[in-house]
């Protein structure tokens, strides 16, 4: 065994010979080279990144003496690319786990057999460094390490997701060198790492060298100061030099203008103050940046810099004196493929779909991210709440949640200094990053004097932005122990809740849902609910929805069909399953529903009917700093899905910041009868570095007030057929079954079964098995509360119990059948009782209507609603309802009411965990078909919902993943008097009782028409 300090079990020892935090950046030689920020551009800077030698071991003993010697053979190593983690690699165990620790609970100390990866690399350096000081950053290395540099040893350092830096000048020379790391998989820093996330080790950012003059500049903090009327800026550059030295400082505008230049000496510390009249001001809407160059010696470093303002104010959130929402999301790090080593395409691609959804609020969820993702922020205009790299979620889990039990750390003052590093690490490498509007103590590690040491420490160190925790709210409301707290921060609150405190005097900072809207799987339903309350109330900030993307791992079944794996597909122990599944994005970053949703529900527009008579809406700006000017409304009438008339506004002018602008459509009120649609969507006009001109922000839609007295006739708007050409319906009995002929149909119905199991027209089926009553989803991931409920109950295995069922035929012909049935599964007594009277007409209609009574005591029922079974071949949609893609009953507002032709497989929303999807709410008719048009029709004289799939809920149900199901040749298809909403219960509130269905009596009607719809 290698034959080294122990440093890892010891809390108190933090590192060893690692420089002392400071500001991100990169020296050039030259302005030029410094603003293209491209770092291979600086001849200080060499890259470490690219292929390593490496060696694995399942325990530090395991690990060879002297591997880190000059002349160690290393030949027979294998080789890893440097950034990168070791689990995407082939080496160690993939994990995902959520609170638990993946280690017993000891702290400070850390399992013997702890896993270690060598690291060993040749490089060489430059004759022209020879007279520099040389210094090595490592930005990311999991959780602890070791260096050597040709054999000697240089350091130690932890703190997996902050920077470390050595000095290794009296380490290297010119030419040939060696550097060796060892990489630990655990320290006593884990227990302040137990982030839910998967665990990932290894040097996953970036490696290089710096060569700095002998006297430099070592670190800088730029501070500003704005005027009452925001006229004028002063920048308060704070520089610290390693030995007394000249430094200008020159400020220059976005278009690169020189503003103004100063210099001074500077003995260690000292600050130079430049002056801005009438400053551009950053926000996220406009992202202005200066650009700060300061120069010693041979050395241009550059600063980019926004002013802007953040206060708050009678408990008002404010950026440049204006009161803003933070429409956010949570964002890890996590690639399918790369883990935690995230490339800079990755992150912007991110930043883009973030622009095109309209989120303006990143949440650094729960650890500083690559500093360049800052950069980006800076560029594209997010507000950052940048958050420590700190968790210590397991140490309630190791108490079985006692009470208190998280407190263990967080109120041991043995541990204040590691609580307060973090802080420390945190402000010193982001303090220059404008985006970064906010300072996150970190996550659910409690709450105790060790973080209030740490807001202390960063009130003390920047008094320009924000401190944020949001531990402190369970255990010390209302104390002064929360003084250095800038807000109120919750997690998953109800609505009731916000607008409480909202109305509570006695509260005067403002509220911030650092957590909210969890978006696991089909979800979240309950957006719209959060954000009509955060407008309505100027103390609540808004919140940052959990979370941006689901973390699953690119994987291959034994027969080579890929898909994204979660927790516990390893043979990972402990493992929280799926919940690393529950982002507003996949893994490969493809939108989920949830975050069209989120787009349309945050929109910086609103548009309203003012009189829809003379064409005439209102629209309001809700960006804070910019009118409409960039973007053209769009409009146009629809009667059933067909435009009639269209047209758009290109000059939009309100103010931001609730300006409002009253527009006159010139379209003509529509005199037929029929149901008619306006349709306004608000467009950009340029191009953007994230959108192509022509991209819709958000639309609006409002139904003309035509008079249609026969609108919710389904007689009225369904094709009329000839009544039978003058043939009678024949209707004969053929032991328990009916069997009803008609001039081109026949239906068959079960007498004693009560359903109808055969439709057919001019001989062609149109019923592949029995219809049945249904009541069971798949369950989405918010439904696991309640789930064990519903199946404890039987909804699930709920089979029809028929106590009668009687047929007459009318003297027109027409057929009726009564059925007098239940709903149950075994064990519990029945579900429900119901009646349903089926009416089979002349013409080949089937209607039906259905009176239903719930036992009293039962929870909510998923759903209602008849399910068929069409042949295989029915794959055409088509149907007038909210679309194109899923609606709920709380989850519709990015849908829009049109006629939609979809295939089956269009209608399906896939789930990396199976579960309810596609279900089409607010549908008031329906055809399901073949390629040739012959199918059936599905009417309601009240909105239904409406799904088609070739899954039965019971195939979602049994499946874990994706690639598990199988799909069946006939197409399913659901016809619900009503669907329970979405909500966010996975991790949040109860679904509310507005959209569940819990009414204990109610009745359905429906009528079916077998269609050759090329003939109608």
């Amino acid at each position: 065994m290698i034959a080294i300090e122990k440093y890892w079990d010891n809390q108190d020892l933090l590192h060893v010979n690692r420089e002392q935090a400071r500001a991100y950046y990169i020296p050039y030689a030259d302005t030029t080279s410094a603003a293209s920020r491209k770092r291979s551009r600086s001849p200080f800077y060499r890259t470490l990144n690219g292929t390593w030698k490496f060696r694995y071991h399942t325990s530090v003993k395991h690990v060879e003496d002297h591997f880190y010697a000059e002349d160690a053979d290393v030949t027979g190593w294998n080789e890893l690319l440097v950034p990168s983690c070791w689990q995407t690699n082939g080496y160690d165990q993939l994990h995902y786990t959520n609170t638990n620790y993946p280690i017993p609970c000891d702290p400070p100390f850390v399992p013997g057999e702890n896993p270690t990866g060598l690291y060993v690399k040749a490089f060489n350096v430059s004759e022209n460094w020879k007279e520099k000081e040389s210094y090595i950053v490592f930005e990311g290395v999991n959780s602890c390490f070791y260096l050597w540099i040709n054999g000697a040893f240089v350091g130690y350092s932890q703190g997996s997701r902050n920077p470390a830096e050595f000095n290794v000048t009296p380490y290297l020379r010119t030419g040939d060198n060696r550097i060796a790391v060892m990489v630990l998989k655990w320290c006593d820093g884990t227990y302040m790492e137990d982030q839910d996330m998967w665990r990932y080790s290894g040097i996953f950012r970036d490696v290089y060298l710096l060569a700095r003059d002998k006297a430099h500049v070592r670190d800088v903090f730029i501070k500003q100061e704005l005027s009452e009327d925001f006229r004028l800026g002063k920048l308060l550059c704070e520089v610290e030099t390693t030995a007394s030295q000249e430094v200008a400082v020159e400020i220059r505008d976005a278009e690169g203008c020189t503003l103004q230049t100063l210099s001074a000496v500077i003995e260690g510390r000292g600050t130079i103050e430049l002056q801005i009249q009438e400053p551009v001001l950053w926000n996220a809407e406009e992202p202005y940046l200066y650009r700060v160059y300061v120069q010693a010696g041979e050395e241009m470093l550059l600063f980019r810099t926004g002013f802007r303002q953040i206060r708050t104010r009678d408990g008002v959130f404010l950026i440049n004196g204006r009161a803003v929402k933070l429409k956010g999301v949570n964002r890890h790090e996590s690639h399918p493929e790369l883990g935690a080593a995230i490339p800079l395409s990755h992150m912007i691609s991110d930043l883009n779909l973030m622009k095109r959804h309209n989120i303006n609020t990143i949440r650094t969820a729960h650890y500083p991210n690559d500093p360049r993702f800052l950069e980006l922020c800076d560029e594209y205009g997010f507000y950052v709440i940048d958050e420590a790299d700190l968790e210590a979620h397991g140490m309630s889990s190791a108490e079985k949640w006692a009470e208190g039990a998280i407190n263990r750390l967080s109120d041991n003052p043995a541990w204040e200094a590691a609580f307060v590093e973090r802080a420390e690490r945190l402000v010193e490498r982001d303090k220059n990053f404008p985006c970064v509007i906010i300072w996150s103590l970190g996550n659910e590690a409690g709450y105790g004097v060790n973080h209030i040491a740490m807001a202390r420490w960063v009130r003390m160190r920047d008094a320009s932005r924000l401190v944020h925790y949001e531990g402190a709210a369970a255990r010390y409301k209302g104390s002064a122990n929360v003084e250095f707290l800038d807000m109120e921060s919750h997690m998953y609150e109800t609505v009731p809740f916000i607008e409480e405190y909202a109305n509570d005097i006695a509260e005067t900072k403002p509220l911030f849902l650092c957590e909210y809207c969890h978006s696991m799987g089909n979800s979240p339903g309950d957006l719209q609910d959060y954000w009509k309350v955060i407008y309505q109330y100027p103390k609540l900030m808004g919140g940052c929805v959990w979370e941006w993307c689901d973390h699953g791992v690119k994987a291959e079944t034994t027969d080579g069909k890929p898909y994204f794996a979660y927790g516990g597909d390893f043979g990972d122990k402990p493992n929280d399953g799926n919940f690393c599944i529950d982002g507003l994005v996949s893994p490969d970053r493809v939108p989920h529903t949830g975050l069209l949703e989120l787009k349309q529900v945050i929109a910086p527009i609103r548009l309203e009917a003012e009189d829809l008579t003379s064409g005439k809406v209102r629209i309001t700006n809700l960006y804070d700093f910019i009118d409409l000017s960039h973007l053209a409304l769009y409009w146009k009438v629809e009667k059933d899905g067909v435009v009639l008339e269209q047209g758009q506004v290109m000059q939009l002018e309100a103010a931001p910041h609730g300006g409002r602008q009253t527009l006159m459509l010139p379209y003509r009120l529509p005199q037929d009868e029929g149901r008619y649609f306006l349709t306004l969507s608000c467009r950009q006009k340029q191009e953007t570095r994230w959108a192509e001109p022509g991209y819709e922000i958000m639309f609006e839609q409002f139904e003309l007030p035509v008079d249609n007295p026969h609108a919710n006739l389904p007689e009225q708007v369904q094709p009329q057929r000839a009544l039978g050409h003058g043939h009678t319906l024949l209707a004969n009995e053929d032991g328990h079954r009916l069997v009803m002929d008609g001039f081109d149909f026949r239906h068959t119905f079960d007498l004693y079964d009560g359903t109808i199991i055969g439709i057919s027209r001019h001989g062609v089926p149109m019923l592949a098995a029995a219809v049945k009553w249904n009541i069971w989803r798949a369950p989405i991931d918010n439904d696991q509360p309640m789930k064990s409920k519903w199946m404890t109950e039987g909804y699930d295995r709920a089979m029809m119990k028929v106590y009668r069922c009687e047929w007459t035929q009318r003297p027109g012909g027409a057929v009726d059948i009564t059925v007098d049935y239940s709903l149950g599964g075994y064990i519990r007594y029945p579900l429900l009782h119901g009646k349903t009277v089926w009416r089979f007409d002349n013409n080949g209609r089937v209607s039906l209507r259905t009176e239903v009574r719930l036992r009293e005591e039962l929870p909510f029922l998923p759903r209602f609603g008849l399910q068929l079974t069409m042949p295989a071949g029915a794959e055409e949609v088509e149907y007038f309802g909210y679309g194109p893609h899923e609606s709920y009953a709380d989850k519709r507002r990015s849908t829009r009411k049109s006629k939609f032709e979809l295939s089956v497989d269009d209608m399906l929303e896939n789930y990396i965990r199976p579960q309810e999807n596609g279900s089409r709410y607010g549908t008031e008719w329906a055809i399901v078909s073949n390629k040739q048009g012959m199918g059936l029709r599905f009417d309601a004289p009240i909105p239904f919902s409406l799904q088609a799939s070739h899954y039965k809920p019971e195939d979602l149900t049994a499946a874990k993943h994706d690639h598990e199901l199988h799909p069946r040749k006939e197409t399913i298809v659901h016809l619900d008097y009503k669907m329970s909403g979405i909500g966010s219960n996975s991790c949040g509130p109860e679904l509310h009782e507005n959209y569940r269905l819990q009414e204990k009596t109610f009745s359905f009607e429906l009528s079916i028409t077998p269609v050759f719809k090329e003939d109608e």
